[in-house]
C-alpha cells in the first residue's frame, strides 16, 4: 500500500481483525454483483468505499425512476441508462482507485460460472429465483463463496453459502428450486426503501469479511428482518442430504 492507501483506509488498518494484511486483501480481492438495484446498490458503494479491488457490476435492466427510491447507485440524470454503466459511474466516484466491470447484459451459462470462476465472492442481489438458483450452481461447481440477500415490503433476509468447507448447504437446501415458490416483484408488492440498504450493507460486510479473513460469517444461518418490528430471527439450517446440487451425487 502507498501513503495514500495508508491513510484512506487507516480506519480499517486500525482494526486488529482486519490490520495492514487484511486491508491488503481486500485491495487484491474481486467480486461478482449480481443486480445492482435496491441491494446491490449500498453493497457495491460499500464494497468500492472499503478498496476492493476489483467489482464486476452485472445488470441486464435500465435505470427507471421508480428505482430511485431506493437504488442510490444511480441518479435521475442517468434514467434509461444500463444500470451497471449507471453504477460504475456511481463507483469511480466514490473510488477511482477501485477497477469496476459493466456487465449489461443478464448472466447465465458458461459466462456466469466463468465470472464466477474469476472472482472470490460472488453477492446475489437479484430479484428472481431462476437467476439466484443459476449463481448458486455456478458458486457451488467453482467452489466460490455466495453472499445472498433479499428484500421484500418490510421483509429483508441474509445467507452465506461457501461451498470450499465440507458438508455445508447451499441456496438450493435452502429453497429447492421448483418448489413454486412465487417471485413476489417490488413492482406489484412494494418495498420500504432502508430495508434494501440494510440487506445490501450486510451483504457487503460479509463479503469483506470473506476476502480479508476476518471473524465469522452466517454461515448454516438464515436471518431474517421485520422492517416494521426492526426484530431480527436467525434460523439455523443444514445440508439437504438428497441436495443434486451441492451433494456428492449432485456434483459428480
Amino acid at each position: 500500500m502507498n501513503d495514500g492507501q495508508l491513510l484512506r483506509y487507516s480506519r480499517h488498518i486500525l482494526l486488529d481483525e482486519i490490520g495492514i494484511e487484511g486491508q491488503q486483501r481486500i485491495l487484491d480481492g474481486s467480486a461478482l454483483i449480481v443486480g445492482a438495484g435496491g441491494l446491490g446498490s449500498p453493497a457495491a458503494l460499500y464494497l468500492a468505499s472499503a478498496g476492493l479491488g476489483r467489482i464486476v457490476l452485472a445488470d441486464g435492466d435500465t435505470v427507471d425512476l421508480t428505482n430511485l427510491q431506493r437504488q442510490i447507485l444511480h441518479t435521475q440524470e442517468r434514467l434509461d441508462q444500463p444500470k451497471a454503466l449507471s453504477g460504475r459511474v456511481a463507483l469511480a466516484q466514490i473510488n477511482p482507485e477501485v477497477r469496476v466491470e459493466a456487465i449489461t447484459s443478464r448472466l447465465a451459462g458458461d459466462a456466469l460460472t466463468a465470472l464466477v470462476a474469476d472472482t472470490d465472492v460472488v453477492l446475489d442481489c437479484c430479484d428472481n429465483f431462476a437467476t439466484r438458483h443459476a449463481v448458486n450452481r455456478a458458486c457451488v461447481s467453482q467452489r466460490t463463496p455466495l453472499v445472498s440477500g433479499a428484500a421484500i415490503r418490510f421483509a429483508g433476509q441474509l445467507a452465506v453459502f461457501d461451498s470450499r468447507q465440507r458438508d455445508t448447504p447451499c441456496y438450493h437446501c435452502l429453497f429447492p428450486e421448483g418448489d413454486d415458490i412465487e417471485d413476489l416483484r417490488c413492482a406489484v408488492t412494494g418495498v420500504f426503501a432502508p430495508l434494501t440498504g440494510i440487506i445490501g450493507a450486510m451483504q457487503a460486510a460479509e463479503a469483506l469479511k470473506l476476502v480479508a479473513g476476518a471473524g465469522e460469517v452466517a454461515l448454516g444461518r438464515l436471518w431474517l428482518l421485520d422492517g416494521l418490528s426492526m426484530e431480527w430471527r436467525s434460523v439455523r439450517f443444514g445440508q439437504d442430504p438428497s441436495c443434486p446440487v451441492c451433494t456428492p451425487a449432485g456434483v459428480s
